[in-house]
């Protein structure tokens, strides 16, 4: 029980940073487009352009962000291994060892009942 609330905070405070980095993206966005908009009245570039620079600096930002995400994961994960915490692989694998132990053991069991 106690593994899988912890499990359950690691993966509430993931999906926080994630939200963090969407609102920012979000808030990027708009003042790109707002930048871009004041540009284009001031005639620094064509409207044409405009659209071009905020897909630009937007693709640039995903990649990045992609790429925290990826390491933030990658850190998490190396940084649970180096508390002990073990991978949910690896407490699946000894639930099913455990249950076949428990089985052989009732088998035992029942044997020498008879």
């Amino acid at each position: 029980m106690a593994e899988d609330k912890n499990n359950r905070n690691d993966n509430d405070w993931i999906k926080q940073l994630v939200l963090m980095g969407i609102g920012t993206t979000s808030l990027a966005a708009e003042k790109l487009k707002e930048v871009s908009e004041e540009w284009v009245k001031e005639g620094k570039i064509k409207p044409d352009q405009a659209q071009g620079f905020v897909d630009d600096i937007m693709d640039q930002i995903k990649t990045g962000q992609g790429n925290f995400e990826n390491n933030m994961e990658r850190e998490l994960r190396n940084m649970l291994q180096d508390l002990g915490v073990p991978r949910q692989t690896e407490v699946d694998e000894l639930r099913g060892r455990i249950d076949r132990l428990e089985r052989q053991l009732r088998d035992l069991e029942n044997k020498l009942w008879r």
